[in-house]
């Protein structure tokens, strides 16, 4: 297996003792995700204690809005109705606030811009799990597709089992925003428009897995524009006995002229998916530039200033090691130096050692016995003709 491990060399050791080691998106890449296959050795071979630190802590914001009920009506034994306002833009997901229920309780959600004509978001979805165990109430959280209705009605069924108490609908309206970010360059992207689609579909393409943060837009023209995208992958799934490719929505947003266009990405761990965005009747969007980014992760070791330090990764059969460095992660409370990783060499994956082949099973020998089975042939078949004339005479 060594022989297939990704290696680096650790630099900028600039005195004893601890060192904070920021791990690039190439080593993030190719470990495991949990990077339990992370090694850091000395010049002699052995292992170099560690431990992980977040250098990157996020902070998140809270601002919970509450949607106002405009009605709300119940049919015995048949549906219960909720007719509620949508004070956002879009929207593609709510919070419930649910009494505690023993059981479940299906619903259909749809949308209106009037309240007299309704249309289907998403249909014969359960609501499950609507017991706390140490509240009286829960929060469940529902998704349905990206939308800018003004009204959305809940239809929950109540033909089977008793009416649940909905006592409040809203949206946790939270923003996570990191520090600094480390770029993830792409290998290669293909941008189409699909005008009998109305869309734009972007494919983004990476060497290898990459787990990413955060994507951002850099949008030309037009000067004011408004647009929904969804990013998916393209995933296989067996139905009844056939293999069948759907797409599998990983994130949703809006592209806006009127905001940053920088959007959280919540861990993707990809190395292939697509981006599509919806034009309507509009002309695509004129996008001069698409970038990700990735929360970097850190190392913490005691390193030398005159020792050689190696790291290794890429085994998927290590496990996780165990240092007593660990145990000591919370006393330190000062600003550590920072050594860096530099050097990395990936092995070419898929490389095949080229054996010469026997005498025999070239194509130039192959080709030598075609023909002289060829001159066999023709020399007998005039031989043959020969015979057969003087037999004639």
């Amino acid at each position: 297996m060594s022989q297939n491990l990704t290696t680096a060399k650790i630099i900028n050791v600039t005195k004893d003792g601890l060192h904070t080691i920021v791990l690039p998106t190439q080593i993030r890449s190719i470990s495991k995700e949990d990077l339990s296959d992370f090694r850091i050795l000395d010049s002699k071979g052995n292992e170099v204690p560690y431990f992980y630190n977040n250098t990157n802590e996020s902070t998140t914001t809270s601002n919970y809005v509450e949607y106002k009920i405009i009605s709300e009506t119940a049919i015995p034994k048949k549906q219960t109705t909720i007719i509620f306002e949508n004070p956002e833009k879009s929207i593609s997901s709510l919070l419930l606030s649910i009494a505690n229920y023993d059981g479940e309780k299906t619903y259909n959600l749809s949308g209106s811009n009037d309240q007299k004509q309704w249309y289907g978001l998403s249909n014969n979805n359960v609501l499950s799990e609507l017991n706390a165990a140490e509240d009286l109430n829960i929060t469940k959280t529902i998704s349905f597709p990206l939308n800018n209705y003004k009204f959305l009605k809940i239809e929950l069924d109540d033909k089977k089992s008793l009416p649940i108490s909905i006592q409040r609908i809203g949206n946790d309206n939270s923003q996570t925003k990191f520090g600094d970010l480390l770029l993830v360059d792409y290998a290669d992207k293909e941008m189409i428009d699909l005008k009998s689609e109305k869309k734009t579909k972007i494919h983004i393409l990476f060497d290898s897995k990459q787990f990413l943060n955060q994507i951002r837009f850099k949008i030309t023209e037009p000067k004011l524009y408004k647009r929904t995208v969804r990013v998916f992958k393209l995933e296989t799934r067996k139905i009844k006995h056939k293999f069948e490719t759907f797409e599998n929505e990983i994130s949703n947003f809006e592209l806006s002229s009127d905001s940053q266009n920088n959007f959280n990405l919540f861990n993707i761990h990809e190395k292939d998916f697509y981006i599509e965005i919806e034009n309507q009747d509009n002309q695509p969007l004129k996008i001069s530039e698409i970038k990700f980014f990735q929360v970097p992760i850190s190392v913490i070791a005691d390193l030398k200033t005159n020792e050689n330090y190696t790291i290794k990764t890429g085994n998927s059969d290590t496990i996780a090691p165990n240092y007593d460095l660990e145990n000591f992660k919370n006393s330190i409370t000062v600003a550590l130096p920072e050594a860096k990783i530099s050097e990395i060499a990936i092995p070419k994956l898929g490389a095949k050692i080229i054996q010469e082949k026997p005498l025999w099973e070239q194509p130039w020998f192959m080709w030598v016995c075609i023909s002289i089975g060829g001159i066999a042939v023709l020399y007998f078949s005039m031989s043959l003709i020969k015979d057969l004339n003087k037999n004639n005479i």
